[in-house]
């Protein structure tokens, strides 16, 4: 079968690979589309990160590079393991993409995706998205209803990152929150927070995405900082008050201070995005106004939630994707383009 593999920085390939072997407690999957992730970017532009680096296997998978790549996707059930008696053949799924220890547990209310040696399908081996066919473990796999299209359900899994910020946060109806980036993972969380009855404002350069904001409805207040001065626009919106929540979605260190300069004394700043490089914050803002600094990673037992939102409507992911592509032009079509050009994109799905 034809997967994409990464090799190391800026080396991806599209190869033919042998299909997988769908094991007991396994699941086979024809994948259908797979999302391009920021992960992903990194993991090309300054990689390998999550990546085992060639020779040094992952503990839990036991994979280096070459990696199949691809964690966002969703696709059909073409076969079952032994074992495995509540999946069907034909069953439209997507995949909670975790590569983690069989002895870790992960039952209500765990952690898991704070375990050791955590990774993920895509990153850390165990195949990927980017790929036509994949073998999950039952755990992971999440059945959805044939009323989402399998192309906006390959946003499901980056919309779940969202869902788990907004847990993380506190937040709740009536609450204002600021988001800070207005890129894929900023635009899906403000899409739940609006689902949850909370106010958002928004900040972003970017025209495509500021467009995408307005035109989905998920933030009620658009902000571009290169037109005007964020703080003095959040504090009309809040009436001096501040926000009750922020979320940094850029790693830009600008957004993080604004975040911490217009939150309301007590309130919660949430740091979601994958940071490359140092960062500082004004500690002596954080005291004075006793602000709680919190990170997010990922997801624990929020899929079963993120899916009802978008199966009762309340979500729409329809419209955040912005361009479809064939595996083949994943490099070209996909990863150049939201490097070199993502003012024209949000999110670019690889069909398969």
């Amino acid at each position: 079968m034809k997967a994409a593999r990464f090799y190391d920085k800026g080396d991806i390939r599209i190869e033919d690979i042998p299909e997988p072997t769908v094991e007991p407690g396994t699941v086979g999957i024809d994948v259908a589309w797979c999302g391009i992730c920021g992960t992903d970017l990194h993991e090309f532009m300054e990689g390998p990160i999550f990546i085992p680096p060639c020779g040094h296997p992952h503990p839990v998978s036991g994979e280096s590079a070459p990696i199949t790549m691809g964690h966002e996707f969703s696709g059909v059930v073409y076969a079952v393991g032994d074992g495995v008696d509540d999946i069907e053949i034909g069953q439209h799924v997507v995949v909670e993409p975790y590569i983690i220890a069989d002895d870790v547990d992960t039952g209500p209310g765990e952690s898991y995706q704070l375990s050791k040696n955590m990774n993920f399908i895509g990153l850390g081996g165990h195949g990927g998205g980017l790929s036509e066919k994949i073998a999950v473990k039952r755990r992971w796999v999440h059945p959805i209803s044939d009323a989402i299209p399998l192309d906006q359900a390959a946003l499901i899994e980056p919309l779940t990152v969202g869902y788990h910020a907004f847990v993380r946060s506190g937040a709740k109806a009536g609450d204002v929150a600021l988001v800070g980036g207005g890129g894929p993972i900023g635009l899906l969380l403000a899409s739940v927070l609006k689902a949850k009855g909370i106010t958002v404002i928004l900040t972003e350069l970017s025209a495509k995405r500021k467009e995408k904001a307005e035109e989905t409805g998920v933030a009620d207040y658009v902000l571009d900082p290169s037109e005007v001065n964020v703080t003095e626009e959040v504090m009309k919106i809040t009436k001096d008050r501040g926000v009750d929540v922020s979320f940094e979605c850029s790693s830009i260190n600008e957004v993080l201070d604004t975040l911490v300069e217009t939150t309301k004394p007590g309130g919660t700043v949430v740091i979601v995005s994958i940071w490359s490089h140092p960062a500082t914050v004004n500690v002596h803002s954080v005291v004075m106004k006793e602000l709680d600094v919190r990170g997010t990673i990922a997801y624990a037992n929020n899929h079963a939630e993120t899916i009802k939102l978008v199966e009762e409507g309340k979500v729409n992911l329809e419209p955040f994707i912005t361009q479809r592509i064939q595996l083949d032009d994943l490099v070209s079509e996909g990863f150049e383009r939201l490097i070199h050009n993502n003012e024209s994109a949000v999110k670019i799905i690889v069909h398969t």
